[in-house]
């Protein structure tokens, strides 16, 4: 904040008030840049496992709690949530899901597969899923264009 003094003994002079604008300049240049970040990183942050799903047209469903995504790839790689992993890692991981479930409100398990794999791999996954206990399983698909 700027004040305006008065030269000499730096006392002020009685008819002038003190300077009181406020420099919204670099305000202004910060909450841009923060635009211009914000909109290059959302587009990023939608899902991290590319995968193609075969399209259907049945409605969204509504979900109290955030489910486990389960990914499987064009070359079959399994992903819990982010992170690949083996049938075997797969199968442990899974347990612990079921055994940290409450009864009363059982995980939602978002399975997605591209739509060029083997349906013996996915039919593997949900026979890894039903031995867990894990029986609110949703396969994934985008909306049909009909």
């Amino acid at each position: 904040m700027a004040m305006n003094l008065a030269p000499g003994n730096g006392r002020r002079t009685r008819g002038r008030a003190p300077m009181s604008e406020i420099n919204v300049t670099p305000f202004v240049d910060v909450m841009l840049v923060l635009l211009i970040i914000f909109m290059i990183t959302a587009p990023l942050l939608v899902t991290g496992v590319p995968v193609d799903l075969p399209e259907s047209r049945a409605n969204a469903l509504d979900q109290d709690q955030e489910p486990v995504q389960i990914s499987i790839d064009q070359e079959g790689r399994i992903y819990l949530d982010d992170e690949e992993m083996s049938r075997n890692a797969l199968a442990t991981r899974l347990n612990e899901i079921a055994a940290n479930q409450s009864a009363e409100d059982p995980r939602q398990i978002m399975l997605r597969g591209d739509k060029t794999l083997d349906y013996g791999l996915i039919m593997g996954v949900m026979g890894e899923l039903n031995r867990a206990g894990l029986n609110r399983v949703s396969l994934v698909t985008t909306g049909s264009s009909e």
